[in-house]
């Protein structure tokens, strides 16, 4: 039940003009919400949120009731129309600022960054902008805080820690060690991105250089291998054979298959595909020559270079059965392809020498 304000003859005039311009600040909420998605989506940065709001009735009212003789019209009210903006991190914080600052016109008079709190105040702030649209507009406010720090506010005002009752020194040291906690775990996480940023740039610059052995396989390694096009050649080769085109897809969903096959390092994948690529040309002609396939995917390659090392390591049906699970996910096709391709390859020449060279035949895995 909300509470009954009683507002004096100033505040009933403040109140009537606010009535008279919510027009306009529905307006005003909408473009500047929309400029500023517009320009944070074009800046590529990932927020967690963008909030928009014009004060409630009944929320203007109470302030009036308590700092109505404050102003001397509606606009000089600064929060009527309010935006926050939650970022990831505390960097992001900033570059939101800057956008803020590019697109807007600020008040810096009535500006002000509560992240620069004093020692003996407890809990999260944000950073508080006071602007004008640059056509021209009543003020707004735009507050911009990261996900801990508007969890942290959330919190605060449910439990009430700025509530009129007074709270014992106990409570006030155990709000000040959580708010002393998640500033720390802020910090970190943005410490952390940066890390790892810088480590991304180390592996990119190490593949781009060549230095495969130095590169652990993972995902982001694995990525930039793929920017080097380094199945290019082969898919050219076999694509050749039908005169195909080749279209692109996504080869991260091989990464899986490279690791099981024990798979460490760039340099690792680099001799994999030089070990088995003229194996994996005999296998995909195999297929092509009697077919009429005029489009290929970029991962034609790949896929049978993995084939290919399966067939030669002994791995048969159940081995060539997982390769299909693995990049088309499981279904009982793949069991019939894998014993197509069991059968299509063994009149392969790098199959017949592979018998021949073994007096058990090779043994398939059932």
């Amino acid at each position: 039940m909300e509470k009954k304000v009683t507002l004096d003859p100033h505040g009933e005039m403040l109140m009537e003009q606010f009535r008279e311009l919510l027009p306009t600040l529905n307006q005003l909420a909408k473009e500047a919400n929309d400029q500023l998605l517009r320009a944070i989506r074009e800046q590529g940065i990932y927020v967690t949120g963008i909030e928009c709001r014009v004060k409630a009735e009944h929320s203007l009212a109470g302030k009036l009731e308590v700092k109505g003789t404050k102003y001397k019209s509606i606009e000089d009210v600064t929060d009527l129309v309010g935006l926050r903006v939650i970022t990831f991190y505390t960097d992001e914080v900033d570059k939101v600022a800057v956008i803020a600052k590019r697109i807007f016109d600020i008040d810096w008079q009535e500006s002000v960054d509560k992240r620069k709190h004093q020692l003996d105040r407890f809990g999260y702030n944000s950073l508080h902008y006071i602007c004008r649209l640059k056509s021209g507009s009543p003020r707004f406010e735009l507050q911009m805080r990261t996900a801990l720090q508007h969890v942290w506010s959330t919190i605060e005002h449910d439990i009430g820690y700025k509530g009129e009752i007074k709270l014992p020194n106990e409570y006030k040291r155990q709000f000040s060690r959580l708010a002393g906690m998640l500033e720390l775990v802020d910090d970190e996480f943005s410490r952390l991105r940066t890390t790892i940023t810088d480590y991304r740039r180390q592996i990119q610059s190490l593949v781009k250089s060549g230095q495969l052995d130095d590169v652990p396989l993972s995902g982001d390694s694995f990525r930039s291998f793929l920017e080097l096009h380094p199945f290019d050649r082969l898919n050219k080769r076999i694509a050749a054979v039908n005169q195909a085109e080749i279209y692109p897809v996504s080869m991260m969903p091989y990464l899986p298959l490279l690791e099981s096959f024990g798979l460490e390092t760039l340099g690792d994948v680099h001799r994999f595909m030089e070990n088995n690529s003229e194996e994996a040309y005999q296998l995909a002609v195999s297929q092509l020559a009697v077919t009429d396939l005029d489009i290929l995917s970029s991962s034609t390659a790949l896929q049978h270079l993995c084939l290919v090392h399966v067939l030669k390591n002994d791995g048969g049906r159940k081995g060539l059965k997982f390769v299909y699970d693995t990049i088309n996910g499981e279904n009982d096709a793949n069991e019939m392809l894998a014993e197509m391709m069991l059968d299509q390859a063994k009149t392969l020449s790098f199959m017949q020498d592979k018998k021949d060279g073994s007096s058990s035949g090779g043994g398939e895995t059932k």
